[in-house]
């Protein structure tokens, strides 16, 4: 378990598992262990619902991290005290958040077609967001860290959406 911060309001889980299929039209498609490695030095955003206007973090700022293990793209996000913030902490909360996704584009050379199969083996990521509907993952995880009155943890099993596949293919 992650230590708390003083406002007890850190979502955290996984935006994107190795290995985990998802049907994006016509193809399936799958992500490459190692898949995120290059792009965790750069600037990454936490968006609600893949909306510019509404950051939620940023790994610039130390608000959002993430990190690559063996299960995938793991994230830690301090939600702000924001409208945005306030209306993730309230669905994770209730537990009506459909799920996580991430905004990408691949470089030449990072993915791997085998018929209507895609590997993704190399992504730059732009974004990741935590989404109101539905995924297209159905492995993911995330889970809201709070102080409840009891102390415990809320956990809860979600999905990712891969987000932006036309402008990636394209």
């Amino acid at each position: 378990m992650t230590e708390l911060r003083a406002a007890g309001r850190r979502l955290e889980g996984y935006a994107a598992l190795f290995g985990s299929e998802a049907r994006i039209g016509s193809f399936v498609e799958t992500i490459a262990p190692g898949a995120f490695r290059s792009a965790l030095a750069g600037d990454v955003l936490a968006l609600l619902d893949h909306n510019e206007g509404q950051v939620l973090g940023r790994t610039r700022s130390g608000t959002l991290r993430l990190t690559e293990d063996s299960r995938g793209l793991a994230f830690s996000l301090d939600l702000p005290d924001t409208a945005a913030g306030r209306d993730v902490l309230a669905l994770a909360q209730r537990d009506d958040l459909g799920g996580m996704s991430f905004g990408f584009k691949v470089p030449r050379g990072g993915d791997d077609w085998h018929g209507e199969k895609r590997t993704l083996r190399t992504i730059n990521l732009k974004e990741i967001s935590v989404v109101s509907s539905w995924p297209a993952y159905p492995d993911t995880e995330i889970a809201l860290r709070s102080r409840g009155h009891d102390g415990h943890t809320l956990r809860r099993r979600r999905a990712l959406i891969l987000a932006e596949v036309a402008r990636a293919i394209g």
